[in-house]
């Protein structure tokens, strides 16, 4: 089916939204695994589990429904949220969207989370996805890998060359351009200029995403998600066993600077949300619990 056809593009955002949630689910549920499964000697303690918060938009409709895992054994920090809402675009803003010049008004609905474990051998993961409409519908998003250590924060490393297949697997089952066009940008774009430094190893990364085809696009879009779902949980397993050094602590702190300074400064959703009246609380819940720039 094309973009605002077969019923409504709130039909469309529903199909969306739905994929989304269920998606949610399935990624908290893996989380709190991994919780049950850290060896105690290293990771001492009670697992954490989710805790899910609904809140509302304060301008235009919609709301959504936060996921937050604070304090847990093997994860410092998770936060999975998913969103859906209608609302009016500022003119500057929709000036930088595929049809913001013809119509203000939007709709969208989105899941996002970031993972910043307790381990420095453990990477942190971000994943965004999302279906946003204003004349024109699209989907766009992508997931990255940030690996704590030096060792590990290149693309040969085994954390990145297992992050990438995936993602690289997602992209060819649909189009083989896509996976080294989306690489780029991810590289491109988790780049910060500031430190002339990459925030981790990329991964994928796309926007304004309509090929005419709106199933083509959500069925990709859907592959991003389950190629993280297949890939993290993965890694996860194999870095928890992993003891580490005080050293490696602080070496982990300090790359979580680039985190915030990044998303604090260049992130789209960051700016996005913050500028549109999204919830501020899971809009920030993707800093770092703990950071040091000293």
């Amino acid at each position: 089916m094309t973009y605002h056809e077969a019923g409504s593009v709130e039909v469309q955002r529903a199909q969306a939204r739905a994929w989304f949630e269920s998606l949610r689910s399935r990624i908290c549920a893996a989380l709190e695994i991994l919780e049950q499964e850290a060896p105690p000697e290293l990771f001492p303690g009670t697992p954490a589990s989710f805790a899910f918060k609904p809140w509302n938009r304060k301008s235009g409709e919609g709301g959504g429904t936060g996921g937050f895992l604070k304090g847990g054994r093997l994860f410092e920090k998770a936060a999975v949220h998913t969103s859906s809402a209608n609302g009016k675009l500022t003119p500057e803003l929709a000036k930088t969207l595929p049809g913001g010049d013809k119509q203000l008004d939007y709709l969208s609905t989105s899941i996002s989370l970031i993972i910043h474990p307790r381990s420095p051998r453990v990477p942190t993961v971000h994943m965004n996805t999302r279906f946003l409409a204003t004349s024109v519908g699209w989907f766009g998003g992508g997931a990255d890998l940030t690996p704590m250590l030096p060792e590990q924060r290149s693309q040969q490393a085994t954390d990145a060359a297992v992050f990438h297949r995936a993602m690289q697997r997602a992209c060819d089952a649909h189009d083989p351009s896509y996976y080294p066009k989306f690489k780029a940008w991810a590289d491109e774009y988790f780049f910060l200029p500031h430190r002339n430094e990459a925030r981790g190893v990329g991964g994928i990364f796309y926007d304004h995403l309509n090929s005419g085809d709106f199933a083509k696009d959500f069925a990709f879009t859907r592959d991003v998600g389950l190629a993280l779902l297949e890939a993290y949980p993965g890694i996860v397993r194999r870095r928890m066993r992993e003891a580490w050094t005080g050293q490696e602590r602080k070496q982990q702190l300090a790359c979580r600077s680039l985190y915030a300074e990044f998303n604090l400064l260049y992130d789209r959703g960051t700016m996005f949300g913050l500028r549109t009246g999204g919830n501020v609380e899971t809009i920030l819940s993707s800093m770092p619990p703990m950071v040091s720039w000293d």
